[in-house]
């Protein structure tokens, strides 16, 4: 499998194809993804008429600018003809990222991958995987490991399909939900693909949402999936470095840059041993500082 370059996925706001004006507004948004959405959010009837209005919107703005948001394109299945038409159009216009609804197992994503090269799109068109149903929990080790050409660049928890398939019923923190979302980080992280929480449905209630992501870091979630643009400035808050993370890690970054560290293993700061897998985990941290102020200005 392609590794996926690094990237920012703090905040991939769902957008409705079949709905102009969210569109439009996308464009001005300041967000770390975009999620195009020409599956659950159009009805049958209107896929095609979705299809060409997201088409028309992608191709009048060419190509993602530097630090603008990644382009993702959530496609419906494969074995439907919206869905070969979703590929085709979303090769077209050249998104980042075409993101398959549903995926139980790596064939699906092995086929749009060959349907890609069919279409001659490039290497680096990124596939992203919904899972979101019980086989694709018990699959998500082989989705995560899948032999493609090109990048897997995340995979997605879709917890209101698990909600429905397993009969949940979620009391405040959904623990319940913990035994389904555990194997899909545990396979995003054996393959080093990011894996993206799943939305919070309540778009209103924001403390609630920021208490989520604040729990998602935590359980090791690169970002979380939005359904509103309210959402985006909680979301990137929570999953960016704080400042006392960027203080932390600048201060091992410096103290294994002494002379008389340099080429040691462990050292001693601030009355701790310091390993070289925290510098390596600082400097990854600093890069993702370094990225997010590209993007957005000074971290806040």
């Amino acid at each position: 499998m392609t590794r996926a370059p690094a990237a920012l996925l703090r905040s991939a706001l769902f957008v409705p194809a079949a709905h102009a004006r969210a569109l439009e507004k996308s464009a001005s948004l300041a967000v770390d993804a975009l999620i195009f959405d020409l599956e659950d959010s159009a009805a049958e009837g209107e896929k095609g008429e979705a299809r060409e209005r997201l088409r028309g919107h992608l191709a009048s703005r060419g190509r993602q600018t530097a630090g603008g948001p990644l382009r993702v394109v959530r496609i419906n299945p494969l074995d439907t003809p919206a869905g070969t038409e979703d590929l085709l159009m979303a090769c077209a216009v050249r998104a980042d990222a075409i993101l398959l609804p549903k995926v139980e197992g790596p064939e699906a994503l092995e086929q749009a991958d060959i349907a890609l090269q069919h279409c001659d799109a490039p290497p680096t068109l990124a596939l992203w995987a919904m899972v979101e149903t019980p086989m694709g929990v018990l699959k998500a080790g082989a989705i995560a490991g899948a032999a493609l050409s090109r990048p897997l660049g995340a995979l997605v928890v879709g917890p209101n399909d698990l909600v429905s398939a397993a009969g949940l019923l979620l009391s405040p923190g959904r623990p319940e939900l913990m035994p389904w979302i555990g194997p899909i980080l545990v396979a995003g992280h054996a393959h080093r693909v990011p894996v993206l929480d799943g939305v919070y449905n309540d778009f209103a209630d924001l403390d609630g949402f920021s208490a989520e992501c604040s729990a998602g870091r935590r359980l090791g979630f690169c970002g979380k999936t939005l359904i509103h643009p309210s959402q985006i400035g909680p979301a990137d808050a929570a999953f960016g470095p704080t400042p006392d993370e960027i203080a932390a890690a600048e201060a091992i970054v410096a103290a294994f840059a002494e002379p008389a560290h340099r080429g040691r293993g462990v050292i001693r700061l601030d009355g701790r041993m310091v390993e070289r897998l925290h510098l390596l985990q600082a400097e990854a941290l600093l890069a993702r500082v370094a990225a997010i102020r590209t993007r957005k200005g000074p971290t806040r």
